[in-house]
C-alpha cells in the first residue's frame, strides 16, 4: 500500500503531497464559488399558530408578525444584531428639534411586488390608515402618545413629513413596525416592498412566500436579493413533530427550541444548534392586589405588603430554576428588562438572592410567625394561597412545583391551579378571581414606551392592580411620573436615567417577582448559508434577504 508523505523537518513536500494540495485548493475554490453564487431554493420553517391577519397594520400575534417582517417594507429598520437603526426605504430622516415631527427622503426607483411604483403617497396613505381609530391598529398605540391630530405633508414623490401635536419619544424606532401599503395597487396590502410576498395561504396548513422580483436590495456583486426563491411556512403547533421534521431535513430551521430539544439535538447535530444567550423572554409571578378581587381581605393585606412580596422572592431559588427547568439555558432575572436589551438594561440591578433566612426575617418584621413548620399572620391565619398558570406548559408547571417546595421551607403552602390560557386571561383581566399568577413576559419592542400599558397605574395591563383611578401607592405614583417623563424626553441619556429609576423601584417594591430570563435557543441546518441568528424576533431569519441554501456538491 502506497503511503502519502507530508512535509518533514525541512519543510519540503513530495510530489504526491503537492498533488493533494493542488486538488484541495481547486476543490475549495470551486466550493467557494458555488456558495457565493447560491441562488434559489426554498427555505422551510414553522409558524406555531395560525396567522390572525395578513394586513401589516393589524399585526398583534407572533405568526402575523413574522410574515410582516418577511414581506413588508419599512422606512427604518432596527438591526436585529446591533440593535441600531438602519436606512431602509428612507434614504435619510430628520427629527424636528421639538420631537413632534419627522421628515423622510425616500429611495427612488422602488416598486411594490406587482410593479406599482413606490412614492410618498403610499407612506401618507399608510400613516393615515394606521392612525385611523376605526382601524384599531395595535401599532398605532405607540404613535398616539403624540395625540391624534397628525399633519402629513408630501411636498414631492420622494419626500414626506409627519407632525404630531406633542413630542413622541423614540419616534424613529417606531417605524420599524410600520409596513408600507400601496395606495394605488389593486392588490392593496398584498403588494409588498419587502424581500418576499404572500403567494398563497392554506389555513391550518401553510403560508407560501415567493421572491419579490422588484425588491430594491442588491448584494455586493450587484445581484438582486433575496437569494432564495421562496419560503414555506408550515403551521405546526406540535413541537415534537417539528423536531422530527428538522432531523429528517424537511425543515431548514427551528426558530425557537426548548432546552430539552436543544440538548437532544446537540450530540446529533452539533453544527445546527445555537445558544444565543439571554433572550427578551422572562418568567414572572405576581400577587393579586385588586381591591374588588373576590379573595379574603387578610390575603389582600399579605399581597399588599412589600415585606411579604420580598420574602417570597427571597425564598425562591432562581439558580435551581435555571439548572433544573432550563438545563442551564437561562439566568436569574434582574428585573423587567433583559440584558439582551443593550441600551435600556439597568446594569446596576442584580437578581434577588436566594436567602430563606432573610425571607423569615422579613416575614417576622411584617408580623408573621413560624410555628411547627406553618407560617401564620398576625391574625393567626395560616399562610396559604394559590398560583394559576397555563396547563400544558411543562416548563411553567415545573417552575410552579419548585416554587411550591421553596415556599414550604418557610412555612407557606402554595396550591397550583392549571388553567387554559384563555381562562387565565379572563381571571387576570375581568373577574380577578385568582390569588397569584405565573406567566411569561416578552418585550417585543426594545423601547420602554411600549411598556406604558404595564407601568402606568391607570393601564389595563398593570397586572397586580389594573385600571386605577388614582395611584394606590406613592411608589406607583412615582413610576407614573417617571414613565411620563421618559415618554416626553427627547434626550436618550435622560430617558434612560428615568427608566433606570423605574427598574430600581420595581426591584425594591416587587410588584412582579422576576424569576428567570430564558436563553434564545435556535437550530439552523448547516445547509442554510449566511445564518446569523439574533435574540430579537424573528431570530434566525432576521436577515432573510441574505440567507441562501448550499448547492449539493458531489465529492469524488
Amino acid at each position: 500500500m502506497r503511503r502519502l508523505q507530508f512535509p518533514g523537518p525541512g519543510g519540503t513536500c513530495t510530489p504526491v503531497a503537492h498533488a493533494l494540495v493542488r486538488h484541495s485548493l481547486r476543490f475549495a475554490a470551486i466550493f467557494a464559488c458555488l456558495l457565493s453564487a447560491a441562488i434559489g431554493g426554498e427555505l422551510r420553517f414553522c409558524l406555531y399558530s395560525e396567522p390572525k391577519t395578513l394586513n401589516p397594520l393589524l399585526v398583534a400575534d407572533t405568526s402575523s408578525e413574522a410574515i410582516r417582517y418577511l414581506t413588508a417594507g419599512v422606512l427604518i429598520r432596527v438591526n436585529r444584531q446591533t440593535q441600531e437603526l438602519e436606512h431602509e426605504l428612507a434614504l435619510n430622516w430628520r427629527l424636528t428639534p421639538d420631537g413632534r415631527g419627522i421628515s423622510f427622503q425616500l429611495r427612488p426607483n422602488v416598486a411594490f411586488s406587482d410593479g406599482t411604483p413606490f412614492t410618498s403617497e403610499d407612506v401618507a396613505n399608510t400613516m393615515r390608515s394606521l392612525l385611523d381609530p376605526k382601524l384599531h391598529a395595535p401599532t398605532a398605540d405607540m404613535f398616539h402618545a403624540g395625540g391624534d391630530a397628525v399633519r402629513i405633508e408630501t411636498p414631492a414623490p420622494d419626500r414626506i413629513s409627519i407632525t404630531f401635536p406633542a413630542p413622541v419619544a423614540g419616534m424613529e424606532r417606531l417605524f420599524d413596525q410600520v409596513g408600507i401599503i400601496s395606495s394605488k395597487s389593486p392588490k392593496k396590502e398584498m403588494a409588498t416592498l419587502g424581500p418576499l410576498f404572500v403567494a398563497s395561504y392554506k389555513p391550518g396548513s401553510e403560508v407560501d412566500l415567493a421572491r419579490n422580483p422588484y425588491y430594491w436590495k442588491r448584494d455586493a456583486r450587484g445581484q438582486r436579493l433575496p437569494r432564495v426563491d421562496s419560503v414555506r411556512l408550515f403551521i405546526q403547533q406540535n413541537r415534537d413533530m417539528e423536531l422530527v421534521r428538522f432531523q429528517r431535513g424537511e425543515l431548514s430551521l427551528m426558530n425557537t427550541v426548548s432546552p430539552e430539544f436543544f440538548d437532544l439535538l446537540k450530540p446529533k447535530m452539533p453544527a445546527a444548534v445555537r445558544d444565543l444567550g439571554p433572550s427578551l423572554e422572562s418568567e414572572m409571578m405576581w400577587f393579586n392586589q385588586t381591591p374588588k378581587a373576590p379573595i379574603p381581605d387578610y390575603k389582600k393585606q399579605w399581597f399588599q405588603s412589600r415585606d411579604f412580596r420580598r420574602a417570597v422572592s427571597a425564598a425562591v431559588n432562581r439558580e435551581d430554576l435555571c439548572r433544573l427547568v432550563y438545563h442551564g439555558h437561562a439566568r436569574p432575572a434582574e428585573g423587567p428588562i433583559s440584558p439582551a436589551n443593550r441600551f435600556w438594561f439597568n446594569t446596576a440591578l442584580k437578581p434577588h438572592a436566594y436567602d430563606p433566612r432573610q425571607a423569615l426575617d422579613l416575614l417576622a418584621k411584617a408580623g408573621f410567625r413560624l410555628q411547627d413548620g406553618q407560617l401564620y399572620d398576625s391574625g393567626s391565619h395560616a399562610v396559604e394561597f394559590s398560583v394559576v398558570t397555563n396547563a400544558g406548559n411543562q416548563a411553567r408547571e415545573k417552575i410552579a412545583q419548585m416554587i411550591q417546595n421553596d415556599l414550604k421551607a418557610i412555612g407557606i403552602r402554595l396550591n397550583i391551579v392549571k388553567l387554559d390560557y384563555s381562562a387565565i386571561i379572563e381571571r387576570i383581566s375581568q373577574s380577578f378571581d385568582y390569588e397569584s399568577c405565573l406567566l411569561g413576559l416578552t418585550n417585543v419592542d426594545l423601547d420602554p414606551d411600549a411598556q406604558m400599558n404595564v407601568w402606568l397605574s391607570s393601564a389595563s395591563n398593570h397586572q397586580w392592580n389594573p385600571n386605577q383611578a388614582r395611584p394606590a401607592t406613592p411608589w406607583e405614583a412615582e413610576i407614573d411620573r417617571l414613565m411620563q417623563a421618559q415618554g416626553s424626553e427627547l434626550h436618550p441619556a435622560k430617558r434612560k436615567a428615568y427608566f433606570d429609576k423605574v427598574q430600581e423601584i420595581v426591584s425594591q417594591e416587587v410588584p412582579f417577582l422576576y424569576l428567570v430570563t430564558r436563553n434564545a435557543l435556535v437550530a439552523v441546518s448547516p445547509k442554510v448559508l449566511n445564518a446569523d441568528p439574533s435574540v430579537l424576533r424573528p431570530q434566525a431569519v432576521w436577515n432573510i434577504e441574505m440567507l441562501a441554501l448550499a448547492p449539493e456538491v458531489s465529492q469524488r
